[in-house]
């Protein structure tokens, strides 16, 4: 019978055949359904008709109407050979090459260069920019807010939560279920305005933009000390709020999924021979809760990556929601898909972890 090396390649495979078939899913969708072509037509129209603008400026007004026609397709032209819709003959490029081009380019890490200024401004720079270098810079900023925050939750909920399944039906127990109901009903979004108007506007305490962070983090080394005292006053707001909104969607989970356990017979028996309560939590109740926990730790850090669009906006904060914004609005195709090559990368490796993960916990995971 096949062990356990077998049955993680497999899996392995069939993760990265996965991969490779939604970066062509992606790729289809943007050029097939013609998205794409109309948004590089819409971006196009607007460079040419600056590129105008800035002429007839540059001129006085002082342009032959004739003049400006022909720069005006001079200029359509070029831009269209840029943006692949066109060859250098001048020939329309079918959709379905620029389908497997874009693809190709996706599965190679070969993501080119944007020329949106929306775009490129998250980190800040000029375009034409390396869509590469711009995810590099930025990423690491939702990892110190999203992806920590969501470690402190998961630590707090882990510690907490089982020993809330202890006590349930107790005071702390209703009180939990309460706060994770009051949690779930308010946005996180509201609750960072919230704090914006009383910490940052009202008190002071905090900033009011956290786009001034960048500052810090570009120059880090030039004073680690005090570099690191004012990028953490920086991310104490988004942490907090991220904190106090998700920690008890986590403590409801945790609580629920070990409550489950700790009915089992084989605990109840646990507790009359009279073990403590610590031995009994580590030996009999939180291995059997492993695998669902792992499931949700691991694929929640994973989605942390991603940022969060409407909070980051709210906070001003630079990160991946920041950018997934900028890269949608725009309509750059180049950088959505990177973006998607990377958070669907990323959840993938996640995936493979837990496979992993899987067959350690639970020796009784094997091929079938």
């Amino acid at each position: 019978m096949p062990g356990a090396g077998y049955y993680i390649a497999r899996r392995g495979v069939v993760l990265l055949v996965s991969y490779v078939a939604i970066i062509i899913i992606i790729a289809a969708i943007l050029e097939l359904s013609g998205y794409a072509t109309q948004i590089y037509q819409a971006v196009i129209n607007e460079l040419v008709r600056a590129d105008v603008d800035a002429l007839v400026k540059a001129r006085q007004g002082q342009v032959d109407p004739a003049y400006i026609q022909e720069y005006r397709q001079n200029r359509t032209i070029e831009y269209m050979k840029q943006y692949g819709l066109i060859d250098e003959n001048g020939n329309p490029v079918p959709s379905y090459v620029r389908m497997w081009k874009l693809a190709f380019n996706a599965l190679t890490f070969n993501f080119g260069k944007t020329k949106e200024d929306l775009v490129a401004m998250v980190v800040p720079t000029m375009p034409p920019a390396s869509i590469t270098y711009i995810i590099s810079v930025v990423l690491p900023r939702t990892i110190i807010v999203v992806t920590v925050g969501e470690l402190i939750v998961v630590a707090i909920a882990l510690l907490v939560g089982p020993r809330i399944a202890y006590r349930h039906g107790t005071f702390l127990d209703r009180v939990v279920v309460a706060y994770a109901a009051l949690t779930s009903a308010i946005p996180l979004w509201w609750l960072a305005m919230l704090f914006i108007r009383v910490f940052g506007y009202q008190l002071g305490w905090f900033p009011t933009s956290l786009r001034g962070v960048t500052t810090p983090l570009n120059n880090f080394w030039s004073n680690p000390a005090q570099n690191f005292v004012t990028i953490l006053w920086y991310i104490t707001p988004p942490l907090t709020v991220f904190t106090v909104i998700s920690l008890g969607g986590w403590l409801y989970g945790v609580r629920a999924m070990v409550l489950r356990i700790v009915r089992e017979d084989y605990v109840m028996v646990a507790k009359a021979k009279g073990l403590p309560e610590r031995d009994i939590t580590r030996k009999y109740v939180m291995r059997p809760s492993l695998a669902p926990i792992l499931t949700n730790v691991i694929l929640a850090l994973a989605g942390t990556l991603g940022g969060m669009i409407i909070t980051e906006s709210v906070f001003d904060w630079p990160g991946m929601g920041t950018l997934y914004y900028a890269a949608i609005t725009t309509g750059d195709a180049e950088t959505i898909v990177a973006l998607f090559v990377i958070y669907v990368g990323v959840y993938l490796i996640a995936r493979f972890i837990l496979e992993i993960l899987y067959v350690l916990v639970d020796p009784r995971v094997r091929v079938r």
